[in-house]
């Protein structure tokens, strides 16, 4: 009874709330398709998008998650109430055998908007050079503060991921259904992937191609930090073409449907079929593996996004043990289903403990094969470590 009062469409003011902190006078509204609008003022850029509007529980890395091309076309919901009170830190960094150009996860803003609770126009951190208002206003990104993240979260939660727009200014008024704009129904993936081949650390000891679904920039830097010559491939590059002169293939994460890289998938069960070295996806990579193995994928309700989600493992590989629970970083819409039997020559590897859902795969011993793939981030950035040396991508440099 009480939720349904307070989730009924009504007066923009109903959802206000006071800020301990001020950036403009400019007003900004939230709008749902379902009709819910949750009334703010406005940060960074004054312009009114539309996308759809996700939420991530994770309470550190604002300007990780801002910068993961996974949050293409999304209008990303803080929970955590106070955001921007360490500021943003300079996004560069040498390209050598320890790094890759960007200190965050991409060279730029990738979500489309931002909702916080309390946006902190001052900042405190030695690496910091500008607040998260003035970043945003650099990059085009518009924001809003001062709304109820709380019950949009849990709007969020109960109906599932909701097309939304945030509106700016003048431009206030709620938007007719149809022009909302899903990005799900675009392949955010082909906006995001790299356009050119190129190579990072290329004196590394072990050759390992990419294939660019959206990388994070920390994919790429555990790579080579870890000595391998890093040559990143277009999502859609036939990689059976030049596979002879690698030692292994990383899939990596990306944005939006895995439907939309079935040209992909079959190029990667071509390489599974032919080829016997590591092959490792994480996320969209996952999924594309997946795909490839004969798995089907599907859209979750409101998805995974944040730094604490358990999963459980449900096979041994490297370190990792059958049995033992693990806490992950996640972002990611979509997941494979959880069917039986499994396609022959491959065992689920974790599950989700809150929600069931596949959060790996891999090959069978009696496949002769080395593929495996996993949902979450072993790599973070930020979240958990868990992982990282645990069996994910260690253990696939290692077998490189």
């Amino acid at each position: 009874m009480f939720a349904s009062r307070l989730f009924r469409p009504t007066p923009l003011s109903r959802f206000s709330r006071t800020l301990a902190t001020h950036i403009s006078n400019r007003n900004a509204v939230l709008h749902l398709k379902t009709g819910e609008s949750f009334a703010g003022q406005s940060f960074g850029a004054p312009k009114t998008i539309f996308g759809e509007t996700v939420f991530s529980t994770s309470i550190t890395s604002y300007t990780e998650s801002m910068t993961d091309p996974s949050y293409r076309g999304q209008i990303l919901v803080f929970t955590s109430p106070l955001i921007g009170n360490y500021g943003v830190p300079k996004n560069e960094t040498p390209v050598d055998s320890q790094d890759v150009g960007v200190l965050l996860e991409s060279g730029g803003i990738q979500c489309a908007g931002v909702v916080v609770g309390d946006l902190a126009h001052k900042f405190s951190h030695h690496a910091a050079v500008e607040s998260l208002h003035s970043w945003c206003l650099r990059h085009d990104i518009p924001g809003i503060t001062g709304v109820d993240t709380r019950a949009i979260t849990t709007l969020l939660r109960d109906q599932g991921t909701t097309l939304g727009q945030l509106g700016v200014g003048s431009d206030l008024a709620r938007p007719q259904d149809d022009a909302y704009w899903d990005p799900s129904k675009e392949n955010l993936v082909d906006q995001v992937s790299t356009r050119e081949v190129y190579t990072l650390n290329p004196t590394g000891d072990v050759n390992v191609a990419v294939l660019d679904f959206g990388a994070k920039a920390n994919i790429l830097r555990s790579l080579v930090r870890r000595g391998a010559a890093v040559t990143v491939l277009p999502w859609d590059f036939d990689f059976n073409t030049i596979r002879d002169n690698f030692d292994g293939l990383f899939l990596t994460n990306g944005p939006g449907d895995p439907m939309h890289c079935m040209k992909a998938a079959m190029n990667v069960r071509r390489t599974i079929q032919e080829w016997s070295k590591p092959i490792f996806g994480i996320c969209m990579g996952h999924q594309i593996l997946g795909i490839a193995a004969g798995l089907d994928a599907y859209r979750m309700t409101f998805g995974n996004r944040g730094h604490n989600q358990p999963v459980l493992a449900l096979a041994s590989s490297g370190s990792i043990k059958a049995g033992r629970v693990y806490v992950t970083s996640q972002n990611h819409q979509y997941a494979l289903k959880l069917q039986e039997p499994f396609p022959i020559g491959w065992e689920p590897f974790f599950i989700n403990c809150n929600d069931s859902s596949v959060e790996g795969i891999k090959s069978t011993i009696a496949s002769g094969r080395k593929v495996w793939g996993v949902q979450f981030h072993p790599e973070s950035a930020g979240g958990p470590l868990d992982t990282i040396e645990v069996g994910c991508i260690g253990n696939f440099i290692c077998q490189s």
